[in-house]
């Protein structure tokens, strides 16, 4: 007998899609796919992995008819992690452009979280021509204000402290409190999830990608090296002229009423904006209602007939500086 699709029941923990790795730039990174066709390529944030996509990655491939790819970010999940050295955003495109090209990724739709936003969003700028579409989740594409974190102004500020070390890579502080604290549904995260979570990381030098990523947020024009990396980023924004949606959660965390503004802002760039509303949700939203984040994205490939492989794939495109 056929089960009705539940979307109020617990997301699976299983993570039942086969390991594979690429070397890039003499990195060995993680990835899992499914399906054939066009790309669709989910990139994760802090402190995840491709394992946030494993109840949606599956449904879009499958219902879309594309190949969902999700891959981990250098220092996160099964990818290497560095033993010195900053990662760094630029890092951390080449990373991604260098893994573009080895899989020979084509047309491709990004579906972004958290800091996979401006790392994938810096690709599609510098290569417009090679995407279908772009669907964002709780990220940011701009410069940010201390204003912007509310109640959690005062924790990021000890995180890009040398309170970082201790409270972030020693104590494991994002996986084991900041990641189920912005999740409305606490229950998803059940003892078999969180320990999948906190699997990547064992000891203290294996969080330092974790501990980075606060200090690289571009906070009221500081560290410059992300502000600047941010500035190019938005100002190529109006090249990107494909299909671009925003799944906007209530309250939600980078996106709340009180920076609305940023949407605002970022249509001005992107006419084409769709903003489509998930329902509660905090930051998380993968682990809030996989099945709903998974309807939002195919509802809108369907509205934007971006289901299948196109029938000329394009085998060029042009690069911008």
């Amino acid at each position: 007998m056929e089960m009705k699709n539940d979307q109020s029941a617990t997301p699976a923990a299983a993570f039942p899609l086969e390991s594979r790795f690429v070397n890039i730039n003499g990195y060995r990174i993680h990835y899992v796919e499914q399906g054939q066709g066009d790309p669709v390529l989910f990139i994760h944030g802090n402190p995840t992995s491709s394992y946030i996509w494993r109840n949606i990655l599956p449904k879009v491939a499958r219902e879309s008819g594309k190949r969902g790819i999700a891959l981990d970010l250098l220092g996160f999940g099964k990818s290497d992690k560095l033993e010195g050295g900053d990662y760094s955003l630029q890092l951390h495109a080449e990373v991604l452009e260098g893994f573009m090209e080895a899989l020979g990724l084509r047309n491709i739709i990004l579906v972004l979280h958290d800091w996979g936003g401006p790392i994938g969003a810096s690709y599609a700028v510098r290569h417009p021509g090679n995407i279908r579409g772009v669907a964002l989740l709780e990220t940011f594409l701009w410069d940010l204000s201390w204003e912007d974190f509310g109640k959690a102004k005062a924790l990021f500020w000890l995180f890009r402290s040398p309170l970082g070390y201790p409270l972030l890579q020693a104590m494991n502080l994002f996986v084991k409190r900041v990641l189920p604290g912005a999740v409305l549904k606490t229950e998803n995260l059940t003892a078999e999830v969180m320990e999948k979570y906190r699997e990547p990381f064992p000891t203290v030098n294996s969080r330092r990608a974790i501990r980075q990523f606060p200090c690289l947020l571009p906070i009221a024009g500081k560290p410059k090296e992300s502000w600047l990396f941010i500035k190019r980023m938005e100002e190529k924004l109006p090249l990107l002229k494909s299909p671009v949606m925003w799944i906007k959660a209530a309250p939600g965390v980078i996106i709340s009423k009180d920076t609305e503004y940023h949407l605002i802002e970022l249509s001005a760039r992107l006419p084409q904006l769709v903003v489509m509303d998930f329902g509660p949700g905090l930051h998380y939203l993968q682990e809030e209602n996989p099945d709903k984040v998974a309807d939002l994205i195919l509802s809108w490939m369907r509205q934007y007939k971006m289901y299948g492989t196109t029938e000329v794939a394009s085998r060029t495109y042009r690069r911008v500086a």
